[in-house]
């Protein structure tokens, strides 16, 4: 029987499990004598249990003046060790001071004793003006608080003098895998001669672990303390007994296609060789890049084909995950079961359950019984005429513009009609589990996780992630009118890049060609721009210009100061206006006119900015020059952009 989901609201956003792991706590960054915590799957979120019982409120004797509040948004560091605080912490919202989980559960004493550490007594000093200084253990320079011997002048850092969870681990151990010479405590840094890693499992060591100097061997707590099993019979991974073989040794796994380095299990009867972590490796899950579930196969068997995650070519001599229905799709097993794309939920033996995902109920050729509005029946129009601007699609809020779309018979309830074919739950590449299609945005507005527009549209969600419905749809492969004869592909990285739209360096998600020698990148805010605008600026829609190459200065009609040709605008049909998309669409064309929203506690209404004489805005004074704006409900004040509303209703 399962053991029952664990929730921490104030550690975590997601249900946790009862979990037993000497590994580093992801909530305070530090690792603990007891093994006792709580795990999440779809993070490989690791929380002991000792931060998971923290209290909302402590009083800290470090900062005896104030009552410190928990926070999941991390600061610069912890204002005692120095340490990065991994997004939780203890906050003084008056005085800013922060505390980390670690100091918050073992505060350092004013006055520190131990003659081992250094021949006098250490005092604390809780003076934050004393900038920085230079610990005299590890010689690194810090500007946290420093425990001082006043008889030496000498200034210590926290972490090199107060190590209260050491008291709690052995000073020496003997291994069953090290079983020449004793394993001696070391807290810190690993030595320079050592390569900084577990001999076993190969994690990196770093503020207490095992070591033999003598053989240049370490091992991580975890390692030290939960020993790998020599013998292993687990018919998921293999058919035969496994061995454990704990060295330092090259191989390539059988299971993933990676080269390892030390202590693999292998199989003496078929030659076949595994990591550690694979042994672990699910049979059946799904995974946010394609509709069917994938299962794991041993060899691939003869394929042409590339990973559907990381587009990269697949080798079919080593395993992998593929999917029954689709024999092209196949994906590398490291890529299948990482965090971002894989929920942590293992299916086998789980059945497939149909679900009812159809948007709609199909009445005749032309009418619909859509799901967000059952009250009335859509029909269809196919003409292509501009509608008025006020007609609007209620799932992305923008206009009906020369676009197929459903329209109720008794309302005014419209549907363009790529929206009205949304499915009701899909797998997103943005997200590591199913969403969910909301139609009534319960919180006025919300912010979409991908371009960062404000929407009250229509969205996908699954817990906090949200996404607004043009964002929501995007899937691979995607094709971009702006470089049709390429697909594009999220493949997430940690480089900074340029998106080909807006020309912005952007270090979140992209969207990107896979293709040699192409350098495509759009953000998701650029790839979801609407191709055609109704605008007051001109009789005719407005298309969307891709950028060009050209001599001279182009200038925006709408806010008349120039425009830069390379990246994209809008233009008319006669190609004579280049305009700024943000002065087309402006911060909020993700909300419906006639709406209300709430910010900050202050109430707004969305209105169209259609009259004679555009208002002034009350932040920056200047006239409104976008099409939608915020009204405040009672006085007769405007808002034009979403830095405007930031800064008014602080």
């Amino acid at each position: 029987m399962e053991s029952e989901g664990v929730s921490l609201p104030l550690i975590h956003e997601h249900v946790m499990m009862p979990w037993n792991d000497l590994r580093k706590g992801d909530c305070c960054g530090r690792f603990e004598g007891i093994s006792d915590g709580y795990y999440c799957k779809s993070c490989d979120f690791f929380v002991h249990k000792g931060c998971g019982d923290s209290s909302e409120y402590i009083e800290h004797p470090s900062h005896s003046v104030h009552t410190l509040k928990l926070l999941i948004k991390g600061s610069r560091g912890c204002d005692l060790c120095g340490r990065a605080t991994n997004d939780v912490m203890y906050h003084c919202e008056i005085c800013h001071f922060d505390v980390d989980l670690y100091c918050a559960r073992y505060p350092p004493p004013d006055v520190l004793d131990i003659y081992e550490t250094h021949h006098h007594k250490l005092t604390i000093v809780k003076d934050k003006e004393l900038n920085e200084f230079d610990c005299a253990k590890c010689g690194k320079v810090w500007c946290e608080f420093p425990y001082k011997c006043h008889e030496c002048d000498l200034a210590f850092h926290v972490d090199c003098v107060w190590n209260p969870s050491k008291e709690k681990y052995p000073s020496e151990v003997n291994h069953s895998y090290h079983t020449l010479h004793p394993l001696k405590l070391y807290t810190g840094q690993p030595p320079d001669y050592s390569d900084g890693k577990c001999r076993l499992c190969g994690r990196a060591v770093e503020d207490s672990f095992y070591h033999c100097s003598v053989c240049n061997f370490s091992l991580d707590m975890g390692c030290v303390f939960n020993t790998p099993q020599q013998f292993v019979m687990d018919l998921k991974a293999h058919d035969h007994q496994l061995i454990f073989r704990p060295r330092l040794d090259s191989f390539t796994c059988n299971a993933c296609g990676l080269s390892g380095d030390r202590s693999p299990y292998i199989c003496v009867q078929c030659d076949f060789i595994i990591h550690q972590e694979c042994l672990a490796l699910p049979r059946l899950i799904n995974i946010n890049r394609h509709d069917h579930r994938v299962s794991r196969t041993s060899v691939l068997g003869i394929v042409n084909s590339v990973c559907g995650v990381c587009r990269q070519k697949v080798d079919w001599t080593w395993g992998g995950y593929s999917c029954q229905r689709c024999p092209k799709y196949v994906v590398h097993s490291k890529c299948a079961t990482r965090y971002d794309v894989w929920n942590g939920k293992e299916l086998e033996d789980i059945p497939e359950e149909r679900e009812d995902i159809e948007p709609y109920v199909v009445i005749d050729d032309n009418t619909i019984q859509h799901f967000s509005h059952k009250e009335h029946y859509l029909r269809f129009h196919d003409n292509g005429l501009v509608l008025e601007e006020d007609k609007r699609c209620n799932a992305c809020t923008h206009p009906i513009c020369l676009q197929a779309f459903y329209s109720c018979i008794d309302c005014d309830f419209t549907l363009h009609q790529n929206f009205a074919k949304s499915p009701r739950k899909k797998w997103h590449v943005l997200h590591n589990d199913r969403l969910t299609l909301v139609t009534s945005v319960a919180d006025d507005y919300f912010h979409c996780h991908a371009c960062y527009r404000l929407s009250n549209g229509f969205m996908y969600q699954c817990g906090y992630r949200e996404l607004d419905i043009l964002c929501g749809s995007v899937s691979e492969p995607f094709v971009h009118p702006s470089h049709p004869q390429h697909p594009l592909y999220y493949i997430p990285s940690k480089e900074i890049r340029t998106c080909n739209g807006c020309n912005n360096r952007l270090s979140y998600p992209v969207l990107t060609c896979i293709e040699s020698g192409c350098d495509i990148v759009l953000c998701f805010h650029c790839a979801t721009l609407p191709q055609k605008v109704k605008h007051r600026v001109d009789d005719h829609p407005l298309s969307l210009c891709y950028g060009e190459e050209a001599i001279g200065k182009y200038w925006c009609d709408i806010c008349e100061k120039e425009t830069d040709p390379k990246t994209w605008f809008y233009t008319s049909k006669d190609d004579r206006a280049s305009l700024h998309i943000k002065c087309v669409l402006g911060d909020f064309s993700g909300l419906m006119p006639g709406s209300t929203i709430k910010f900050y506690d202050k109430s707004y209404e969305v209105v169209l900015n259609n009259s004679i004489s555009r208002p002034f805005c009350s932040r920056c004074e200047l006239r409104c020059i976008v099409p939608i704006i915020l009204k405040k409900p009672i006085e007769v004040e405007y808002i034009c952009s979403y830095y405007c509303l930031y800064y008014i209703s602080r």
